[in-house]
Parts: structure tokens; C-alpha cells; sequence
């Protein structure tokens, strides 16, 4: 059980990259440390099937989990932005009163959120506000009202499907010309 908790802080010591090795280098390093575990995982005892899926994990990810050591601008985690989610999900349920996300998140969420992020680091000013393209605008509210428009269509052919049709039917009828 000892070898399951130093391989673990091997990995983390790896991936912490305190020395500021290459991604390549960093890519060896883990892989040779995933690479003993499976070769001496029966030593983890009660914890050799953990060792399994974290080993099972870090396949799965491993395309995509050394670009950030040769990309300074990219993170090493997504806790930051994990962060902003959970925030604006905590915000929103404590001023609906929902313990669930609100339907108008689905609904409108792209500008929900991006106005949320806009303005949690600094206040905005009438000013910045005024010199918004209002073009892109008035397309982003039709667009939000396209979709609010399908979504009451969608309700309402699920709660009386006959009438619906009987309805659509009946306007197909009214568009098409006499003989």
C-alpha cells in the first residue's frame, strides 16, 4: 500500500514540473512512472484497482497532457475556470431559489454568463455600455428569440400533439393557392 502513495506523489511531483523541464521530458518521466505501476501494481495491495484507473485515466488524457509545459500561456489545470462556472451555478441558483440549473440558462446562458464574467472583475460604465455595436446586438436578440420561439413550440406540440398539427395543417392550407 506504501508503493500506491509515493507513485501517486511521483505523479504529482511529475506533473508539477518544479524544474521547468520540457513537455517531452515531462511526457518520459510520467510515462515511465505509469509504466512501473503496471509492471508492479500487484505491490499496491487493496489499492492495485485505484493504481489501475488512474493509470487507465492518464491514457486516456495523455494527447492532450503536456501542452502546457512548452506553452506558457496555457494552464496547467482548469480550476480557474471551474471556478467561474461553480460561481455564476451558485449565483444563479441562490437568485432563482432552484436547487437545479434554471431553464433560462439553456435559454439565454451564452449571455448570462459572458455578462457575469464581463462584469465580475471590474464595474462597466454607461459609457462603455453606450459605444456597444448595436447591430451585433439586435442579431443576438433575434437569434435568443428564434430560440425561445422553438423552445414554446417544442412545449406546446408536447402537450397537445393533435392540436398542434390540426394548427400547422390549417396553416398550410391558408399558404396554398387556389387552382
Amino acid at each position: 500500500m506504501i508503493h500506491a502513495w509515493h507513485w501517486v506523489h511521483k505523479a504529482a511531483h511529475i506533473l508539477s514540473n518544479e524544474d521547468g523541464s520540457s513537455a517531452r521530458v515531462v511526457q518520459r518521466r510520467f510515462d515511465g512512472l505509469l509504466g512501473a505501476m503496471s509492471r508492479h501494481g500487484h505491490h499496491a495491495g487493496t489499492l492495485a484497482p485505484a493504481l489501475e484507473r488512474f493509470a487507465h485515466v492518464a491514457r486516456r488524457w495523455h494527447a492532450g497532457l503536456f501542452h502546457c509545459y512548452d506553452n506558457d500561456e496555457l494552464p496547467r489545470t482548469n480550476n480557474d475556470l471551474e471556478q467561474l462556472f461553480g460561481s455564476y451555478r451558485h449565483h444563479e441558483r441562490r437568485t432563482t431559489g432552484r436547487k437545479a440549473a434554471s431553464p433560462a440558462t439553456v435559454l439565454r446562458g451564452a449571455v448570462r454568463l459572458l455578462a457575469a464574467t464581463a462584469t465580475r472583475g471590474c464595474l462597466v460604465t454607461a459609457r462603455e455600455l453606450a459605444s456597444a455595436n448595436r447591430q451585433r446586438w439586435q442579431e443576438l436578440r433575434q437569434q435568443l428569440e428564434r430560440r425561445r420561439c422553438a423552445r414554446v413550440q417544442r412545449t406546446r406540440f408536447r402537450r397537445n400533439p393533435e392540436h398542434y398539427l390540426a394548427g400547422l395543417e390549417q396553416l398550410a392550407d391558408q399558404l396554398t393557392l387556389p387552382p
